[in-house]
């Protein structure tokens, strides 16, 4: 079997809509109601499918770790979403910084893992995300990287990713260059 391409998502930011603390900084939904998913995410995921992209969710939920928000409702959010989304699967690191894992965001453990199981060819892949995570676990994984510039109050990607853009559907263009593979 040859290597097959994959599009990695990160999920808050990307494609549901995150919410924000107070300082600006990006927040999981809370509540059914406060799950969004953004607007042009399934036309986007479409094309990107049609196009030969498996499509795999990695997210890095900590508050599973902390206590704060039950293991059942993230699963919830995940099934939601990969349906809405339609993505082949979420992957999800519920750690936080702390237990020093390897699955967790900025490290790449989770895209490793991914391409370990279903013969995923890296430097043909792409990472999509919103923060700096996930741009540097793209980078760490040999993954070329579109970063979702949300405005964030926090620090932005270490190094450059391959491309920026304020959307999923905007960006779509550095991933699949030709007209007609855009929806």
């Amino acid at each position: 079997m040859s290597p097959r391409r994959a599009i990695f998502l990160d999920r808050d930011g990307v494609l549901n809509a995150a919410m924000r603390d107070p300082d600006g900084r990006p927040l999981p939904p809370r509540s059914a109601a406060q799950l969004a998913i953004l607007p042009g995410v399934p036309e986007a995921c479409a094309a990107l499918r049609r196009a030969g992209f498996l499509l795999i969710g990695c997210t890095n939920q900590p508050d599973i770790a902390r206590g704060t928000t039950p293991r059942a409702f993230i699963d919830w959010v995940n099934a939601q979403v990969v349906a809405a989304a339609g993505l082949d699967e979420m992957r999800l690191c519920p750690h936080d910084d702390a237990d020093r894992c390897r699955c967790r965001k900025p490290l790449p453990g989770m895209l490793l893992d991914a391409a370990a199981t279903h013969g995923i060819d890296l430097g043909a892949s792409w990472m999509v995300g919103d923060r700096f995570r996930d741009v540097e676990a793209g980078q760490a994984a040999g993954c070329r990287t579109l970063f979702i510039d949300c405005g964030y109050a926090e620090r932005p990607p270490a190094l450059p990713p391959t491309a920026t853009a304020a959307s999923l559907r905007a960006g779509l263009h550095h991933i699949l260059p030709c007209e007609e593979c855009l929806p």
